[in-house]
């Protein structure tokens, strides 16, 4: 097995009095993928010829984009943990709703609340939905890329037991869950699977599939993002543990569908629309003609 890597989850702390305010490499990561993202959409908004026509909107409004994803990746990340994951827990502790430093994001709330967000932005700027959610896709393996990284760092959302050379001995719950009741036990390292996956190559595919010209059909690079997540996250759900509120001794794999040895989790659940909205963006993308440049 590999030896979990020595790395504090805190960059560094300063103390001030009473007081401890700690960078994390988490809230670096989503720092570093919203602020990466932000430029290479002011990058490709300057490229008309890339859309075919016209990019979507100017780029001095991609600032004002920003501040509406962040909301949206904020407030849809929190509810969708509570509503999805520990809606009984936060019923009863109702206060525990706003404390987001103490952990507990979901990827698929806070993807639901950047469409929220960037749809009200879109309405109120007279901007295309779909196109600047072709421009959006593009960017967002980077968050995904730099998130997983980090929760790999803090030693959480870790896989299931094994016995492959490159398992990992993670610290922490992780070992103390292990079902190995011997010394320590090697985990899929699922946190470095899905960077690999929706980070690296699904970034990838969306690059090779910009230079090819996908921007000039609307949806086409979003129908793209949406079925490989969906793919890559249902793929990965395989080797990952289930939140411990889905696992009991009778359901030992946590799924919220299907019987205790063959079913669905919840994350392939929440996976389950976006394929099936990618692939109608797709499809309909591809039924109808690019836009040409005009002279």
């Amino acid at each position: 097995m590999i030896p979990f890597p020595n790395i504090a989850p805190e960059i560094f702390t300063i103390n001030l009095g009473g007081l401890s305010l700690s960078l994390r490499w988490y809230a670096l990561a989503y720092l570093a993928g919203l602020i990466i993202g932000w430029q290479l959409i002011v990058l490709m908004t300057r490229r008309p010829s890339i859309w075919g026509d016209r990019a979507p909107m100017e780029p001095a409004k991609v600032d004002d984009l920003l501040t509406w994803v962040i909301l949206g990746v904020i407030l849809g990340g929190r509810l969708g943990f509570v509503l999805f994951y520990e809606p009984a827990y936060y019923l009863s502790n109702p206060l525990e709703i706003i404390k987001v430093w103490q952990g507990g994001m979901s990827f698929h709330g806070g993807f639901a609340g950047v469409i929220v967000a960037t749809a009200i932005y879109c309405r109120m700027n007279a901007i295309p939905p779909l196109r600047l959610a072709d421009a959006m896709a593009v960017v967002a393996p980077v968050g995904l890329l730099f998130g997983r990284l980090a929760n790999f760092i803090n030693a959480e959302l870790w896989g299931r037991p094994t016995d492959m050379p490159w398992g990992v001995a993670f610290p922490g719950q992780a070992a103390q869950t292990c079902a190995d009741v011997v010394g320590v036990c090697a985990r899929h390292p699922s946190q470095i699977y899905e960077a690999l996956l929706e980070g690296l190559l699904l970034g990838l595919i969306l690059l090779i599939t910009l230079r090819a010209g996908a921007l000039r059909r609307a949806g086409l690079q979003f129908g793209i993002f949406l079925t490989g997540y969906a793919l890559a996250r249902m793929f990965v759900e395989l080797f990952r543990v289930a939140d411990a509120q889905f696992i009991t001794p009778e359901n030992p794999f946590g799924y919220v569908i299907g019987g205790p040895e063959i079913g669905l989790s919840m994350g392939q659940v929440l996976s389950l629309p976006m394929l099936v909205v990618g692939l109608l963006l797709i499809w309909r993308a591809m039924s109808r003609p690019a836009v040409v440049q005009t002279a």
